[in-house]
């Protein structure tokens, strides 16, 4: 066998709750062995053997049917005080029904309220073969609108992480490469503010490279986009691990602060406060490296000269860059003694008994001077009120996290599976007339053409994502839009089912077999996918 139609064991199977029948298949040839199917559901065509799954773990063959492993997760939507209230039990026709109050409405046996409850692409099957439409083409209603929801799990080949560490660490040059397991899966990118950024997978990581990149990207952007931890090492730069929601730890020491800002921005924050406390402050930073008194915030505040001469290049007056080289001490730079970065001082314009400050943009470090006689600085005990200063610093730093967010392109199946006319779909969603969500979770669609989707995946359901060896990742999304609309764009309008029906019964190929769903409350942090569909905003 090839890897491609490698299988694994499944040996709980018949025990397994959440397995839905999916469809009945056929050997395709005389080759195959009569006790194998072949899985259609990706471009892979795993034969699997009876009792066993494909090359996935999605899909399973169970006495010579594919059946589906996992339950595709529901959201409820969370109910305010006023939306909290308990109905009588009244079964259809009852006739006590008449009598149930506006209050009270009687409860019909119906468990839906179709503005409470959101199928999900988690679990839902991907559209591929390509003609097929989407598992879920489901209608609602929300706020008097009918609207049809079209779901499905996306095969993204095209597809990256765009993961945003919290930290004044340097972690490795612009463009450098970033390896997981030996294998190159992205790149550092532009630094932001108090945060450096990589960018990771990628088709040409995926698809591009050796077999073994590929296998190591995309298992590493699972695992990233499961929230599961991962360590990648930065070429000429920092060894990580990092999880999305979880503070960084770099080179073994967990990271705990956000910068406040760069120097400048630091020493124009909190001029006012150290006036008449100190005579000079410096915050190192390895961007810009702020002066108090050559700042334009201690010259509004008439602060004395105090004739120190940096290290860098000095930019505009109190603002100083390349002070010192990137790195993992003072101020994301490469000291450990801030007083290296002074050149010396003016002797016409300091003096003895001049009170020197040298922070950090985080407040982690922090030295206090005074100079001597000859205008060297001593190191002496920080004054408490000086302390108290620095350690507001510190408290106006937020922690230091890891962001992921995952970025695919959606095209192919994923557009036909929606409508017979793919461009119409793309300009109904430039036109918002369509709310695109990732497991009901809000996505930023780019300008510009195609349908480019971004969503943080803290904001998505766990174990959202999974892999096919192509290799790709698996990914849900969902289009609502209204009714009209759906129809407008050619809209596979025969597979529109309503909510009860479809989780009664389930995808509209998979012949009846009850719906393995997983119920999950929709996260408060997230509108409500119906409720912020364009045309409810």
């Amino acid at each position: 066998m090839t890897e491609h139609t490698k299988t694994d064991g499944m040996p709980e199977m018949d025990a397994a709750a959440n397995s839905q029948l999916w469809e009945k298949v056929r050997p395709r040839n005389e080759r195959m062995n009569s006790e194998k199917i072949e899985c259609n559901a990706c471009p892979v065509l795993c034969q699997i053997s009876n009792g066993r799954t494909g090359a996935c773990d999605r899909y399973a063959n169970r006495n010579g049917t594919l059946v589906r492993c996992d339950p595709v997760v529901m959201l409820r939507r969370a109910l305010d005080d006023k939306e909290s209230v308990l109905v009588p039990f009244l079964p259809r026709g009852a006739p006590d029904a008449a009598a149930a109050t506006d209050e009270a409405p009687p409860w019909n046996g119906d468990l839906l309220l179709a503005d409470q409850v959101f199928i999900t692409g988690v679990g839902a099957s991907s559209t591929y073969p390509d003609y097929k439409p989407a598992p879920f083409i489901v209608s609602s209603q929300a706020a008097g609108v009918d609207l049809v929801t079209v779901v499905t799990e996306g095969i993204f080949s095209y597809c990256s992480l765009k993961v945003k560490i919290d930290t004044d660490r340097f972690l490795g040059a612009e463009q450098a490469n970033v390896r997981c397991k030996g294998e190159v899966v992205g790149h550092v990118t532009t630094a932001e503010y108090g945060s450096q950024m990589l960018s990771l997978g990628g088709v040409h990581h995926l698809t591009g490279g050796s077999k073994k990149e590929g296998r190591v990207t995309v298992e590493m952007m699972e695992a990233l986009c499961n929230k599961r931890a991962v360590e990648l090492m930065i070429d000429g730069g920092a060894q990580m691990l990092i999880q999305a929601g979880r503070a960084p730890i770099v080179n073994g020491v967990e990271e705990k602060r956000m910068r406040l800002g760069c120097g400048s921005a630091t020493v124009g924050i909190f001029a006012e406060q150290w006036l008449g406390m100190v005579d000079e402050v410096v915050v190192v930073d390895d961007h810009i490296t702020g002066v108090l008194t050559e700042h334009q915030s201690g010259r509004c505040l008439d602060m004395r000269p105090s004739g120190i001469r940096l290290r860098g290049r000095k930019s505009t007056p109190g603002r100083y860059f390349q002070v010192a080289n990137p790195g993992t001490g003072w101020g994301g730079t490469d000291i450990i003694d801030p007083l290296s970065i002074i050149e010396g001082w003016d002797a016409q314009t300091a003096w003895p008994g001049l009170r020197l400050l040298m922070t950090s943009t985080t407040g982690e470090h922090a030295s206090w001077y005074v100079l001597d006689a000859a205008l060297q600085p001593v190191e002496q005990e920080m004054p408490f009120d000086v302390r108290r200063i620095v350690e507001r610093i510190g408290e106006n730093c937020e922690p230091s996290l890891t962001t992921v967010l995952f970025l695919a392109g959606a095209g192919g199946s994923l557009r036909a599976g929606v409508t017979e006319n793919p461009v119409l779909l793309t300009r109904a969603i430039k036109n918002a007339l369509v709310n695109v969500t990732l497991g009901g979770a809000p996505a930023y669609v780019w300008p510009g053409g195609g349908i480019t989707v971004m969503a943080d995946v803290m904001r998505m359901p766990d174990n959202s994502f999974g892999t096919v060896p192509t290799p790709a990742i698996i990914a849900p999304i969902e289009f609502c839009m209204k009714l009209d609309d759906y129809r407008a764009l050619g809209g596979h309008m025969d597979y529109v089912r309503t909510l009860e029906d479809a989780l009664r019964r389930g995808a509209w190929h998979n012949e009846g077999a009850p719906l393995a769903r997983k119920w999950e409350q929709a996260s408060p942090a997230n509108p409500w996918p119906l409720g912020q569909a364009p045309m409810l905003g």
